[in-house]
């Protein structure tokens, strides 16, 4: 079933706010508000940055979630893992996904570079089964190049520590 969410608009309304915004946390936070209220029928909208080989929570938009979580565990560890987006219509057939809010039921998680360095993962939830499907992964993915390149160098705070 495909959403009406027109990513193409979405772009440069996502780039106005973080564009030459000297903030990573603040730019973060606004990107995963803007994403939590445009696309429909999500239940949690968010960051998660690497630290060391741990995925720590950062800015998001939802109930509260899992701190931290180690490479290559649930939805989120994987894609950090693989460098690969994972699209999942039921994250309850997903081996190890970890069930931070249990009215879950699909997933999408985007891996985020940063001088060819993975720095974080965007991710959203649904409650709907089968929510995500390829036009929301193409439409996430330029989301996430468009939002690399208005961080520009910012996320290289994360990459050094």
């Amino acid at each position: 079933m495909e959403k009406s969410v027109d990513y193409q608009a979405l772009i440069p309304r996502l780039t106005a706010l973080v564009e030459g915004v000297p903030h990573l946390i603040a730019n973060l936070a606004n990107a995963s508000a803007l994403i939590y209220q445009e696309l429909p029928d999500l239940n949690w909208a968010g960051f998660y940055l690497m630290k060391g080989e741990t995925l720590v929570l950062g800015p998001f938009q939802g109930k509260p979630a899992c701190i931290q979580i180690p490479l290559g565990r649930g939805v989120c560890g994987a894609a950090a893992q693989t460098g690969c987006p994972q699209l999942v219509p039921d994250v309850h057939a997903f081996p190890g996904h970890i069930a931070c809010d249990s009215a879950s039921n699909s997933e999408i998680v985007v891996p985020l570079y940063c001088g060819g360095q993975l720095w974080g993962v965007l991710d959203l939830d649904s409650p709907t089964l089968n929510r995500f499907g390829s036009w929301d992964l193409e439409g996430l993915t330029a989301l996430c190049s468009a939002l690399e390149g208005a961080l520009g160098d910012l996320p290289n705070c994360l990459l050094t520590k």
